[in-house]
């Protein structure tokens, strides 16, 4: 089965990646993000359109924008130009990050959100030509609570405090960060619309489901909330799978610190060691009726049909991506 990886950051071709990209048949989807408004994102851009344009079969790439310049009055015109390129360049599609509405501030101090209305001439763009989304906005609900031990979010706001919000109430809560999100869907309602990471409601498929049903233009992907589904019961996310499995995409979320290429040869074996069992764990969940184990917690795998797996591997993100198939 052809299997395409709809999220992910690995822009590389080492000839160990490519073998075992082949032995999966993976394409891999590279996703851009911006982190700042002077264009640095841009340096990954170049190397994930140069993978897709030598390597169509196995690489493809999404563009996105600076972050919003508020005294430049040309900043709109500017965002859309480079989309304009970047979409004749092969972009599949355009991502928006969680600094959007957790970093940018306007001058007074107020977060800038995601339907904040200078960006809406740029969804309205993207709708209006049939350019796909991908937002992730916010972060899981574990960002707001507090830290841990044994939660899905435990070691990442562990390593990373900036971005843990316990214990910073100056900043959007979760519900305002989703109430914006949601505005934004109900806006553009014929804008492709992909929340990322399950669009940041991991923590319950019964919620996401709900947000489903009332936006028809937002799809997600399961990039890097595998142990989000796993510590769910078995059966409820096999059944939310099989209700909505016109709009789930298989996405692994994994990045490249390092070029393999550019890694001594055992570090690059363990890095494609690392990346194959990224893999066959996502496999196994999905597609095992036994048990599995996903960081040392032993439960039931899901075991999906074979039509339902097909569509979470690769139609799901050619219907939602157009610019895959």
């Amino acid at each position: 089965m052809s299997i395409i990886d709809a999220h992910i950051h690995y822009g590389d071709d080492a000839p160990e990646l490519l073998a075992l990209l082949a032995e999966f048949d993976i394409r891999l989807h590279n996703i851009c993000v911006a982190q700042d408004s002077q264009g640095a994102w841009r340096e990954s851009a170049e190397r994930y359109h140069s993978l897709a344009q030598t390597n169509p079969r196995r690489y493809a790439w999404c563009t996105s924008f600076d972050l919003p310049r508020l005294d430049d009055p040309g900043y709109v015109d500017d965002v859309l130009a480079g989309l304009e390129r970047d979409f004749a360049a092969g972009a599949v599609a355009c991502k928006v990050w969680k600094n959007i509405g957790m970093e940018v501030r306007h001058p007074d101090g107020r977060f800038l959100h995601v339907d904040d209305p200078l960006l809406a001439p740029i969804f309205a763009w993207l709708a209006e030509r049939g350019h796909p989304l991908l937002a992730h906005i916010a972060e899981p609900l574990d960002c707001w609570l507090p830290l841990r031990e044994g939660s899905p979010h435990y070691g990442y706001y562990s390593r990373n405090p900036e971005w843990h919000m316990y214990t910073r109430p100056d900043y959007p809560s979760h519900g305002e960060l989703m109430a914006a999100r949601d505005r934004v869907l109900a806006q553009h309602p014929r804008l492709r619309f992909i929340g990322a990471h399950l669009a940041s409601l991991e923590y319950d498929v019964d919620v996401l489901a709900a947000t489903l049903d009332r936006y028809p233009n937002l799809a997600v992907d399961t990039s890097a909330r595998l142990f989000d589904l796993v510590v769910q019961d078995s059966a409820k996310v096999r059944a939310f799978i099989t209700k909505y499995q016109d709009r789930i995409l298989f996405g692994t979320d994994v990045v490249m610190r390092t070029p393999p290429s550019a890694m001594a040869p055992e570090e690059r074996t363990q890095a494609i060691a690392n990346l194959r069992t990224v893999y066959t764990t996502h496999f196994a969940y999905f597609e095992s009726k036994g048990t599995v184990t996903v960081r040392e917690r032993e439960m039931q795998g899901l075991g999906l049909p074979q039509p339902v797996l097909e569509k979470l591997y690769r139609t799901n993100a050619e219907q939602w991506y157009p610019g895959l198939n």
